[in-house]
């Protein structure tokens, strides 16, 4: 029976989710967990790859279980004792046969995080700007970013994607629930390697002066890596969630 785990990580312990043969995964504690709780190898997907250091609030992955969702509940507080401390298994919920945690996502949002000041609480999760960009120029270039677009400007170079078009329905800076923060609030269909950071380290640029709102949009036709800014930080960003379709819950 398959079945969605929602996942939340602290990144900085890990190369991403991915699976990769230089360092250690999320996706690898995921397994290696549930292969000792059920005494078999189990793969787990997820919704979408975590560049190394980023966070998550919920990263849904599928898994094959046995046929007894009467024992979710028990399996997570289980895999909760086996796990790092920095990996947590919100929950676990049976779906359809066919559900996919990375093709049926109808979209994703992220968060990221920035402040004036340093923190002792929030420090390792914002990205320390001083003085503070000017907010109102940053969201105004961040609406030139909503719609369909090719995103090639703001994605990583050389990756395997076969395109690099997005359909970007929110993208906004807001203060924080946390004093003295700003957040950066992105949602689309799908993401490329390094998109949000790329784009964050854009905006900031445009909050400093040294770009104009509306270069965004030259920038974004230019399709060229080299036309946008640099990629921030990975600490400060977290995957917030990840919406599906009610129809593949059970």
């Amino acid at each position: 029976m398959r079945f969605f785990l929602d996942i939340a990580f602290r990144g900085d312990e890990f190369v991403g989710w991915q699976r990769q043969p230089n360092g250690y995964s999320v996706q690898q504690a995921v397994e290696e967990a549930l292969s000792i709780l059920f005494h078999t190898p189990l793969t787990v997907v997820g919704a979408g790859r975590t560049d190394a250091g980023v966070n998550a609030f919920s990263l849904p992955a599928h898994v094959d279980l046995p046929d007894t969702p009467e024992q979710a509940e028990r399996w997570r507080r289980s895999l909760n004792g086996i796990l790092p401390k920095s990996v947590f298994v919100r929950s676990i919920k049976a779906v359809n046969a066919t559900a996919h945690a990375r093709f049926d996502a109808v979209s994703r949002t992220y968060h990221y995080y920035i402040a004036s000041e340093r923190d002792p609480f929030m420090g390792p999760y914002v990205l320390s700007v001083r003085p503070l960009p000017d907010i109102v120029r940053m969201n105004e270039a961040a609406q030139l970013l909503i719609g369909e677009h090719d995103f090639t400007s703001f994605s990583k170079l050389h990756t395997d994607t076969h395109t690099n078009i997005c359909t970007v329905t929110e993208a906004l800076w807001t203060e924080s629930f946390y004093p003295g923060c700003y957040q950066f609030t992105i949602t689309a269909n799908r993401f490329l390697r390094s998109m949000v950071r790329t784009i964050v380290g854009t905006l900031l640029q445009v909050g400093r002066g040294e770009l104009n709102s509306s270069d965004i949009q030259s920038i974004l036709e230019q399709k060229d890596r080299s036309c946008a800014g640099v990629s921030v930080k990975p600490w400060p960003l977290f995957l917030y969630r990840v919406a599906y379709p009610d129809a593949i819950y059970l």
